[in-house]
């Protein structure tokens, strides 16, 4: 009688570490990006299909009996991070709390709505049609006091964290808390000081950032378009005619691309254009806020190539610039007929 007392406790031991060691030990594989993307609206059924499918589980058995005892009964959508090895238990109580990981929204520099809508479509549940309906519609941006020209001002490039499963509406509230933090009382001051509303200093960033990498000049560019409007002087910046193009690939600025009728040609239109061509940097936006006062009213890249500009403060002397740089060009790139403005 012991003895078969002993084999059944036996039985039941070893029954209980094989129940234990599929419920808590590894039992998945990791999907191939290493996340499981529950859409909004899934549910029990095509969780389980899902789950299959991206061969996360080989088979449901064990999951549907640790299902009643976790009580899962309710799909909680977003993206949950799954790695290999992991427990039908851990898996299980990672989908019925909802411990989804947050999306990381890196911006780098972004020119324009269609861009930040793509983006925006490939990292978040919501596609980049939803996004552009929101980015394109005056009456969503009104409450955030911008409209589709300036909504891109609102952008700074930086790393946002969101939900997957979330809304357009609700990314940008993300973007907009940083834009805020940003545009303190000080810096709005300084904004006022140089007789520049916020979005036109973001609007001037933008164009120095697309005029140049070179940080010890950006204050100093920012200056020669700041004398240009206070003398009533059309900007002629050439990073303008590439946005009002939508051709970003251009080399070289050539007179028959100044006629493009826009008004962010500031060859064709006086003043600032009305929006930014660039999600520009923070650095770049304090260059602006800080820009020294000078006497420049030109500038010319560098025939060294070096990322450079040659400023003056009269036209005789920006065209030897203008001519040397030019003749640099054609060295390089060939002679072109219908040549640039400098």
């Amino acid at each position: 009688m012991n003895k078969i007392l002993k084999i059944v406790l036996a039985i039941v031991v070893l029954t209980g570490i094989f129940i234990a060691f599929k419920l808590i030990g590894p039992a998945t594989r990791k999907p191939e990006d290493g996340f499981l993307y529950v859409k909004t609206g899934t549910s029990m059924e095509q969780l389980k299909q899902q789950l299959i499918d991206d061969s996360i589980l080989p088979r449901l058995t064990w999951f549907n009996i640790a299902e009643k005892f976790l009580n899962f009964d309710q799909v909680k959508p977003g993206k949950y991070k799954v790695g290999g090895g992991m427990s039908v238990v851990n898996l299980l109580r990672m989908l019925r709390n909802g411990s989804q990981t947050p999306v990381s929204f890196v911006i780098t520099k972004l020119r324009t709505r269609e861009q930040l809508a793509g983006k925006m479509g490939k990292a978040f549940e919501f596609d980049s049609t939803e996004a552009i309906g929101f980015l394109n519609n005056n009456d969503s941006l009104k409450p955030y006091d911008l409209d589709t020209n300036t909504v891109m001002g609102a952008i700074l490039p930086l790393t946002y964290e969101s939900k997957w499963n979330t809304t357009p509406d609700a990314v940008f509230g993300k973007f907009y808390e940083a834009y805020k933090k940003f545009w303190t009382a000080e810096r709005r001051q300084k904004a006022a000081q140089k007789g520049l509303s916020v979005m036109q200093v973001i609007t001037l960033a933008s164009i120095v950032d697309e005029e140049t990498n070179a940080a010890k000049e950006k204050g100093t560019i920012a200056s020669v378009y700041m004398n240009r409007i206070a003398k009533g002087m059309p900007l002629q910046a050439d990073p303008t005619v590439k946005f009002a193009l939508k051709d970003f690939a251009i080399k070289r600025v050539l007179f028959k691309h100044l006629a493009t009728p826009s008004p962010f040609n500031t060859y064709r239109s006086k003043g600032l254009p009305p929006g930014p061509i660039c999600t520009p940097q923070e650095a770049t936006l304090d260059a602006v806020l800080n820009a020294p006062q000078t006497e420049y009213i030109y500038f010319v890249a560098s025939p060294a190539f070096d990322g450079t500009h040659d400023f003056s403060t009269n036209y005789e002397d920006h065209m030897k610039l203008a001519k040397q740089y030019q003749e640099a060009l054609n060295q390089r790139f060939g002679k072109i007929q219908d040549s640039t403005k400098k």
